[in-house]
């Protein structure tokens, strides 16, 4: 009996020695977030572009401390600002103290206009040096103490006329005018209130005088005015709960389908008759409202109104004289406008305008002339041109980020290209190679410099010029230490959507010590987009929590879906549209099971989820929605009822109807006195947009819901929605607050998240329960 037993025993303990594996929480520790990075030093140039040139200083730090460059384009010099041991030398004369020649405490670096003399600042001294001369001289014993005493207030507060011959401000939120020769106060409007104000401050209380919100027109003859109709917009509550005494905060918040909004009002003043003509902005109800002014002098005033659905906008000018509106251009884009690229510029007073659009099913940029007719296509091709770098008025070139030029090649990255203004669509690279390029450009538009890295390509910082050639080779980062650590860059991969042809890249994150003969739980991490997705664009040490996640014993993921990036084409970007709950699910999970087929060592029996904001409402989604095939996710500051999240998110992607009806009213007849009966339209605007709390039943896998308690953007009560649902439905769960902590967590609290979620996803894909007996967060460290 006693062997049978034995021969049944032995077999079990390989089942659970295969089920089992041991979590890797050191590993995991030495590489997370707010640790890893300590490894490495600087991986950008950061130039401070001297004032009126091309030449510019930086700082940069590696393991040899901070070192400080010069760099001067035209006669291709880089080279140290000065000599570290020298300045330290020197500076311990004035000092007195011990002073690091690695780490010099150095601050308010600045040249001065000659542009050879650096001043800087150390502890209460400062100093100025010559970059040529190699002089340092001490110029104060110590800064001055601060003047506390009291300035006495002359009263003219407000905002002065070009040619200083009015103030305009404003006292109980009506606004003044006050004639400067005579002294002479003259009040414009009547009709000012609380959150319906001329002023900034559309709160105040008080009846003293404060700035109003007004700019002059150069010729001082007249000036605009801009005001804000708050007055019925809901608030919402959090609770600060580490105050001394629990303090509500309270704060405005408009939800998608709010009938309640904010409205833009603008009027104009002419200083003659001091009379208000207010201009007719107003075309479509709860419509958006955005000002442009031309050049640094103010001789014009143009405006840009959205319509609520988010479908069209007008850009349209006023008339100084009568406050008439003329609308120069009208684009309809269905289902949305790109928010994220869309781009309005205007040059030469007003004569060209730049405009980004996506007619063509990608984003790129037009020319119209002052009068709104289109003259020619900037750019054009099945690409996408992004953000605005920079632009040329006198050589009438544009330089811009653009995506996708390539064939084949993964579409998220950002390389500079400049156009002619008035070219015909033609453009030119300047940064070749297939990664971010991070450009800060010169005030002259002469040479840039160019940052840019991959997420498996180290950075490199060089200057070019204009044309894109490499001019120098400037610092680059030392990252000895963190491959010293073990640290390996992630490994890129492209799967198909479930469509079957759509391409998905995305990054695969190993534990550094990976045997192929094993096999390993797979993690994605997800963010649904449609703005960005969740894919590193850039190198980076611990891609958010990635690497340290990998670490516990994972293979961790991240790639696209349809209906996230933006810098693909209109189709790509706006998949998800009326359906901003289940559009990416079935993308991530056919990935996942594309990447399982691919890789023997991927375990697709355990699957795992995890994402912040909409990362963690899609991660809770996904767990709901195929219960099956996910096992455990946890889910950060999710929004998870879309329906009490902001305006401006829910109602553009996933889209809000106007609803108009007819209501009979009986007026009086202005010229029989009689009653009358008529039909007055009203519209309305409704949106209901699915939720997680609808799926709450669906779940069978292992969830963590996590948010902080102030977070005023995603607020807490969607955590608290989900987590209410799921008890209904008789579901177990963990759910973790985090106190003091808004929507992106930091310091300990944050700490504290990632090693949650190391143990939750140990727990339930690896089988490691050890983390049940720590008694701290970090007691695997002293094991």
């Amino acid at each position: 009996m006693m062997i049978k037993c034995f021969l049944w025993f032995v077999p079990c303990l390989f089942v659970l020695a295969g089920f089992s594996q041991k979590a890797n929480y050191k590993e995991a520790e030495r590489f997370m977030r707010g640790n890893a990075e300590k490894l490495v030093g600087s991986t950008k140039v950061s130039p401070h572009f001297l004032k009126e040139s091309d030449k510019f200083w930086y700082s940069y730090k590696t393991g040899d401390g901070t070192r400080y460059y010069f760099v001067d384009p035209k006669a291709k010099i880089h080279r140290e600002l000065f000599d570290r041991e020298f300045m330290t030398a020197e500076i311990s004369k004035y000092t007195h103290g011990p002073v690091n020649y690695k780490e010099l405490p150095v601050r308010a670096l600045a040249f001065k206009e000659d542009e050879k003399t650096l001043k800087f600042e150390v502890d209460t001294f400062r100093f100025e040096y010559n970059i040529y001369t190699h002089r340092l001289v001490k110029i104060d014993s110590a800064r001055k103490k601060p003047d506390t005493t009291p300035k006495k207030s002359n009263g003219l507060v407000g905002t002065y006329s070009p040619d200083s011959t009015y103030i305009v401000y404003a006292k109980s939120h009506n606004l003044y005018m006050l004639s400067v020769k005579d002294s002479v106060e003259t009040q414009i409007t009547t009709d000012g209130a609380l959150k319906y104000s001329y002023t900034y401050d559309d709160t105040d209380t008080t009846s003293k005088r404060v700035s109003a919100r007004v700019t002059w027109f150069e010729n001082s003859e007249r000036f605009y005015v801009r005001r804000s109709d708050r007055r019925k917009i809901k608030t919402l509550y959090v609770v600060n709960n580490l105050s001394s005494r629990p303090t509500l905060n309270e704060y405005e918040y408009v939800m998608a389908g709010d009938q309640e909004v904010q409205h833009e009002e603008l009027f104009l003043v002419d200083t003659t008759d001091k009379k208000l003509i207010k201009v007719p902005v107003e075309k479509w109800p709860d419509q958006t409202l955005r000002l442009f002014t031309p050049g640094k002098k103010v001789n014009s005033l143009y405006f840009l109104r959205k319509k609520r659905t988010c479908d069209e906008i007008d850009f349209c000018k006023v008339d100084l004289k009568t406050g008439e509106v003329k609308v120069l251009i009208n684009e309809i884009s269905k289902p949305y406008f790109n928010n994220d690229f869309f781009h309005l510029s205007l040059l030469n007073e007003g004569e060209d305008i730049i405009w980004w659009s996506e007619r063509t099913g990608h984003g790129h940029f037009y020319h119209y002339d002052g009068e709104g007719n289109l003259k020619n296509a900037i750019t054009s091709g099945n690409w996408t041109a992004g953000k605005m770098v920079k632009i040329d008025t006198v050589g009438r070139t544009i330089y811009f980020g653009a995506y996708g030029q390539e064939k084949g090649a993964c579409p998220y990255y950002a390389r500079v290209n400049k156009a002619r203004i008035d070219g015909n669509g033609q453009v030119e690279v300047l940064t070749p190679e297939q990664a971010t390029h991070d450009a800060h450009f010169s005030t002259s538009g002469r040479y840039f410099v160019d940052n840019y890295s991959r997420a498996d390509l180290e950075p490199r910082s060089v200057l070019r010029d204009n044309k894109g050639k490499v001019i120098l080779e400037l610092a680059s980062p030392d990252l000895t230490r963190l491959y010293e650590a073990g640290w390996k860059m992630p490994e890129p991969f492209t799967v198909k959507a479930a469509d079957g042809h759509t391409d998905l890249y995305g990054f695969m994150w190993k534990p550094f010590d990976f045997d192929s003969t094993r096999r390993y739980p797979i993690i994605s991490y997800v963010y649904p987009g449609p703005q960005t997705e969740a894919i590193p664009l850039e190198f980076s040490v611990t891609a958010a929590y990635n690497v340290g996640l990998a670490q516990v014993g994972f293979v961790v993921v991240t790639f696209g879906h349809r209906g996230g990036s933006p810098m693909r084409d209109k189709w790509y970007h706006t998949f998800g549209y009326n359906n901003l709950r289940d559009y990416p699910l079935a993308d991530d999970k056919c990935g996942i099971e594309q990447l399982a087929d691919r890789f023997s060592f991927i375990d697709k029996s355990k699957v795992g989820i995890f994402g912040h904001s909409g990362g963690g409402f899609m991660s809770t989604a996904a767990l709901c929605t195929y219960p099956d095939f996910y096992t455990a996710a946890v889910s950060s500051a999710g929004n998870h009822d879309n329906n009490i999240y902001n305006q401006w998110w829910g109602e553009t992607h996933h889209g809000v109807r106007e609803v108009k009806s007819f209501e009979k009213k009986t007026v009086k007849d202005s010229i029989t006195g009689k009653d009358t009966t008529i039909s007055v339209e009203k519209i309305k605007f409704e949106t209901k947009i699915p939720t997680n709390i609808e799926l709450a039943k669906n779940l069978k896998g292992y969830l963590m819901l996590v948010t902080g308690d102030v977070d005023n953007n995603v607020h807490p009560a969607n955590t608290l929605r989900m987590a209410d649902a799921l008890l209904k439905a008789g579901k177990n769960f963990d759910l973790v607050i985090l106190p003091g902590q808004s929507h992106g967590f930091m310091g300990i609290q944050q700490a504290f998240y990632q090693r949650k979620m190391w143990f939750h996803f140990a727990k339930h894909l690896l089988g490691d329960y050890s983390s049940d007996q720590f008694r701290e967060i970090d007691a695997y460290m002293r094991l």
